[in-house]
């Protein structure tokens, strides 16, 4: 049987080595554009900023290792420019002579990737404005950056998404002055606000500027240099400009042989990876496939289900319809500079267009145990439905463990799990490690709380909303008061927790009451008492005035 894979890199590469593994007589061609057949593209920020200082680790396979492991014919600079589905050939360009040629196949497999969006706007072909897609990318982005660096020389980043503060962080490492600009109203959209609020205020802590809500106008070359225009007029002086505003499906060759395009702009595959042609399978970023909770086709641009669909389509490959493609819950996690932020699921903004109900959690727990040495907080926001508790998403943002977490609840949603299996779940346990209450636990014991009606959210927005409209309520600041001095939500009374009891004759029981505490657990302890006291509406501020300060409009500093 003869395969013929087109792109190398997690898709094509990955399932050339499993076919060997399951079919060794199997004759495999690999037909590459690029140079390189299987390279670290998430690792190019870290090399171009220097913590990765050899470009050759960037290498996970050369073309020739990879080939004689394997026994696969590798051929790099081999563009594929057309596929013939009726004689079962493809149609190649050999970019180091020109020469074209026809090449066979019995089964034939489509990992051509995605490609970068570049907006309809002047300029974008000036130099030193750049995309990173590969490695060539990655090498002029790397000249350039020291070419043009001297002190205090300013480098733009249009798109505030994982890749973008990815490279924010190592052009200001290298000694840029770096701006992010995000169109969308705030940076790292997979995330809800007040967890991208916690990213956004980290950003400006270490000087690199932060612009949203308002996109690329134009480029421009003014000497030497280059000016960006915003879509506010807004003029950005700088020596090199990063697009990274996204990238979508490479499909003009299933498109031009007829293959069938989904809703979502992706090639089409059913569940076992097989395109509308039975002998073409797809993987990697250039398909499309349902998701997990909204039964939707969407594309999903992550290495790890790229690896993960090649070995299914390689077993059905060999072993036809017998390994099934169960869909992605994207997960992501990206470093940028001391913080840790990652997600899983849906945001908010996604729950609302799919018109999903939801509720949503946020809380702050150590990533340890808070009498062990060197701890911090974990910043974790659970978004869940709230009839069933279906798990819809998850974001975390803070310093240590963020991975651990989101990774245990994204394995709990591949399963269609609910809050009770994140209360119930188990966890390594020991003081440098962990809590014996989880973050992923403490934040299902927050959901059940509110299912069981024991607890009535209130967001930070809809808060505001209140206050806003000088709506008269109860607002009780239920710290301590030397924490009620350092500042507080506008109208807001002190009465800290453990004195509350004392004070409840004052607290008028007919109104609307809302409490809030540092991080939500005092609230909830007074909400409790409160509701048990006569009191009929309550409500706990969620994620408390640690979450408030970030995104409320009506923090009052005493």
């Amino acid at each position: 049987m003869k395969y013929v894979i087109i792109g190398g890199v997690a898709g094509g590469a990955s399932a050339a080595a499993r076919l060997k593994r399951i079919q060794e007589d199997a004759e495999i061609v690999i037909l590459e554009k690029g140079e390189h057949i299987s390279y670290a593209n998430c690792g190019m920020p870290y090399y171009i900023g220097n913590t990765i200082e050899e470009r050759k680790k960037l290498f996970v396979q050369t073309p020739v290792s990879f080939g004689n492991r394997y026994d696969a014919d590798v051929r790099t600079l081999n563009e594929v420019t057309a596929i013939h589905r009726d004689r079962k050939t493809v149609s190649v360009k050999n970019l180091r002579n020109g020469k074209e040629y026809e090449e066979a196949y019995d089964i034939l497999l489509l990992s051509p990737g995605a490609e970068p969006i570049i907006p309809p706007v002047p300029g974008t072909d000036l130099p030193n404005i750049f995309t990173l897609r590969n490695v060539s990318d990655c090498d002029r982005i790397k000249a350039a950056a020291a070419q043009s660096l001297c002190d205090g020389t300013e480098a733009v980043i249009i798109g505030g998404g994982f890749i973008g503060l990815e490279m924010a962080e190592n052009l200001h490492k290298l000694g840029y002055r770096v701006t992010v600009v995000e169109k969308a109203d705030h940076i790292l959209t997979p995330l809800d606000w007040p967890m991208a609020a916690i990213v956004q205020q980290h950003l400006a802590d270490k000087s690199v500027r932060v612009i949203t809500g308002n996109g690329l106008a134009a480029f421009q070359q003014e000497g030497d240099a280059l000016s960006v225009t915003l879509d506010d007029g807004t003029t950005l002086p700088c020596r090199l400009a990063i697009l990274s505003i996204g990238v979508r499906p490479n499909t003009r060759l299933a498109e031009a042989c007829g293959l069938k395009i989904g809703e979502a702009k992706g090639i089409w595959v059913n569940e076992f990876l097989q395109t509308s042609d039975e002998c073409i399978f797809a993987v990697g970023d250039a398909i499309e496939y349902p998701h997990p909770i909204t039964g939707k086709p969407y594309c999903n641009f992550l290495a790890g289900p790229a690896n993960l669909q090649a070995r299914i389509a390689a077993m059905n490959m060999v072993y036809p319809q017998t390994v099934r493609y169960q869909g992605s819950v994207t997960t992501a996690i990206a470093k940028i500079f001391d913080l840790t932020a990652a997600s899983t699921g849906l945001s908010e903004n996604m729950l609302k267009k799919h018109n999903i109900e939801y509720q949503t959690v946020i809380v702050h727990p150590a990533a340890h145990a808070t009498y062990y040495p060197g701890g911090s907080q974990i910043h974790l926001k659970l978004n869940f439905h709230p009839q069933n508790g279906m798990i819809l998403g998850a974001q975390a943002v803070g310093t240590q463990n963020v991975d651990k977490q989101i990774d245990a609840i994204s394995l709990i949603m591949k399963h269609q799990g609910t809050i009770f299996d994140l209360v119930n779940s188990e966890h390594a346990y020991a003081p440098p490690y962990g809590s014996a209450k989880s973050p992923v636990m403490f934040a299902g014991m927050v959901a059940e709380n509110i299912m069981a009606h024991l607890m009535n959210p209130i967001q930070a927005a809809e808060l505001d909303e209140l206050l806003d409209k000088k709506e008269d309520i109860n607002l009780l600041d239920v710290r301590e008061i030397q924490e009620f001095k350092t500042g507080t939500i506008e109208g807001a009374g002190n009465y800290p927790v453990d004195e509350l009891r004392e004070f409840l004759d004052d607290i008028d029981p007919d109104k609307k009451t809302v409490v809030f505490c540092e991080v939500g657990l005092r609230g909830y302890v007074a909400s409790r008492i409160l509701m048990q006291s006569g009191f009929e509406e309550v409500y706990n501020l969620v994620g408390g005035m640690k979450t408030y300060r970030l995104v409320g409009r009506h923090f009052e500093k005493k």
